[in-house]
């Protein structure tokens, strides 16, 4: 039976966790992470039944979906160990749906067990179908590996969406392309702004696209249909009618989405943000380790919730400024 469901000061029910398992990641993407990253030591890091416990203590305050993130998450050690007990509380109807988000490079050898563990659709990041940009953005020459990865993942029955995002003068004009590629293979597509999310070697307004931009270009193309859907995020959907696939589109900084967050992010050290673009946090890893760590559990999530935000504060305006979070992506998970 549900305890206490988690709602914040703003009457929003958070029903969404996104579970980060890991900050290391196989790639190096220019507009998440520097080259030359130091990564949290291991024994900072949850164990994966301390996740599992942590999943359940959200889980039992009214959590139906969670998505493991990282880093990328399917480069930890044994997350299939995890990925199949969490599978136990869809089977139970304790959850209504466990997700992934992962940048596909392991999925040529773990799709088929993706979906045996109860997991039916995953997000894959893929910006370019370029190899040379491809390598240029990631640092790594592993395009092929990826499309390797897609082809196992829809084989497994797994249903994919992509998720690009829009960089200015890198992968611009490529954007309608990688639409038409999407919803060619019958998978959906989100187009996301770049966000100031911690230090890396370029300067974000550099990289900046607003995706009004992108819609205005992708409108003079296409018949655009808005539609109602939601699936519990930020994006606003449209159908491209000439596709027959479903565009949507993230845009903190053109378009501020929080008004109906249902989510909170935890990090693989037990950190809880309450949002993606402040640094407020409250430590659960402390309640997990702690002499009674059902009941201190509890009231941190009760801390947390008081400290929700209504909104995030991004902006990307000024050349040279600190980016709006000193963290990474990587460290918040995506």
């Amino acid at each position: 039976m549900t305890r206490n469901p988690l709602k914040d000061g703003f009457g929003r029910e958070i029903t969404y966790l996104r579970l980060s398992v890991t900050d290391r990641c196989d790639l190096r993407c220019t507009y998440c992470m520097a080259e030359h990253m130091t990564f949290l030591p291991k024994r900072d890091v949850l164990s994966l039944e301390e996740l599992e416990r942590l999943a359940g203590a959200f889980i039992d305050r009214g959590v139906r979906k969670i998505r493991l993130t990282g880093g990328e998450p399917l480069v930890r050690r044994d997350v299939m160990t995890l990925l199949a007990r969490l599978g136990r509380r869809l089977e139970a109807g304790e959850l209504d749906e466990l997700t992934v988000t992962t940048n596909g490079t392991q999925l040529t050898h773990l799709a088929d067990l993706l979906r045996a563990t109860g997991v039916k659709r995953i997000n894959v990041s893929l910006d370019t179908l370029d190899d040379a940009k491809f390598e240029t953005l990631t640092r790594r020459n592993v395009l092929s590996k990826v499309l390797r990865g897609l082809d196992a993942a829809q084989n497994a029955g797994l249903k994919v969406k992509i998720n690009t995002v829009a960089l200015k003068g890198v992968n611009e004009a490529e954007i309608p392309a990688l639409v038409e590629w999407s919803h060619g293979r019958g998978m959906d597509m989100t187009l996301i702004e770049v966000m100031p999310l911690g230090e890396i070697e370029e300067d974000r307004i550099d990289q900046y696209l607003p995706l009004s931009a992108v819609f205005d270009d992708l409108s003079s193309r296409w018949t655009m249909t808005p539609l109602e859907m939601r699936t519990g995020g930020p994006a606003r959907y449209h159908r491209v009618e000439e596709t027959g696939g479903v565009l949507g589109m993230i845009t903190p900084l053109t378009n501020n989405f929080c008004a109906g967050c249902n989510r909170v992010r935890v990090t693989c050290t037990g950190q809880i943000y309450m949002c993606l673009g402040h640094s407020d946090r409250v430590d659960l890893r402390a309640a997990l380790r702690s002499e009674n760590p059902d009941a201190a559990l509890d009231a941190a999530l009760d801390r947390a919730m008081l400290k929700k935000p209504e909104r995030h504060d991004f902006d990307i305006s000024e050349r040279g400024a600190a980016p709006s979070v000193p963290r990474h992506m990587s460290v918040t998970g995506g």
